[in-house]
């Protein structure tokens, strides 16, 4: 976001926007996208040579899926079709594309929770890239009742406003189309005035005990700066994988099913980035 556009306290101090040349290290999202075509393609394999009988154990709560800023459901397509194969229930967030106002795209998350909830009559997990996770974030502190933990990714909850410029300038278009007459777009309000500073609180209200909370970040983030990932109130997890590709990295998509298992979390073990 651009010093015109977005209120200072969304980049508080400590924290900056990546280098203008760190976008260059998004490019291994190709990598990480030949990785999981891979994986899937072995793992189609295996399936159909296992067992009658032997498949995965059903993971009783449902995972919800939140997708990050300028995406929609599809960019988590990949991660939710292989969760599916490792035996979990993952539903969508009914999001098009992550492009308008956060409060309002807050309330549309908890609203989705509740009837989620209210079908499958477990609190749910939620996973969120980027923009996704922060929402996640906000609601899991506001309603425990409907979440039993969350996984973020690439979530600069400490410092929103800390991103690469080519974000910014997409924010900047947003605002502007909504100065234009279209009101379903992000608004100056959202970030530069009460609507910003109210959901940035939300973000980092505190989170009720018996909420799990895994955090994964990545060095090589070209996007976000990686430190406004370290939520203090997380278990952080470090991987190496552009920001993008978090969404699809079979390495990134280990982890969020490790973290998703009850108790699965603390069981995860990181040396240097790398799954130990």
């Amino acid at each position: 976001m651009t010093q015109r556009t977005v209120a200072p306290f969304l980049t508080p101090e400590g924290f900056a926007q990546p280098a203008v040349g760190a976008v260059l290290r998004e490019g291994s999202a190709l990598l990480e996208g030949g990785r999981y075509a891979v994986h899937a393609w072995s793992s189609r394999g295996s399936r159909r040579r296992t067992p009658l009988g032997s498949a995965p154990v059903r993971v009783g709560e449902p995972v919800l899926l939140v997708p990050g800023f300028l995406a929609g459901d599809s960019s988590l397509a990949p991660m939710s079709r292989t969760l599916r194969h490792l035996g979990f229930r993952t539903y969508r967030a009914d999001v098009r594309a992550n492009v308008g106002c956060t409060l309002a795209a807050a309330a549309q998350l908890e609203e989705r929770l509740e009837e989620l909830v209210q079908r499958r009559g477990t609190r749910a997990r939620v996973v969120g890239h980027s923009l996704g996770g922060m929402l996640a974030r906000g609601v899991a502190a506001r309603r425990p009742d409907l979440v039993a933990g969350i996984v973020t990714m690439g979530s600069p909850v400490l410092a929103p406003g800390a991103h690469h410029a080519s974000l910014a300038r997409s924010v900047d278009l947003l605002v502007r189309l909504n100065r234009a007459g279209m009101r379903n777009l992000m608004a100056a309000d959202c970030v530069a005035g009460r609507c910003a500073e109210e959901s940035f609180d939300q973000t980092r209200s505190p989170l009720p005990d018996g909420v799990d909370f895994t955090a994964i970040y990545s060095r090589r983030d070209g996007i976000v700066d990686w430190r406004a990932c370290l939520d203090p109130a997380a278990q952080t997890v470090e991987v190496r994988s552009s920001h993008v590709g978090m969404a699809f990295d079979p390495a990134v998509i280990t982890l969020v099913a490790s973290a998703l298992r009850p108790g699965g979390g603390s069981a995860v073990e990181v040396d240097r980035g790398e799954i130990a």
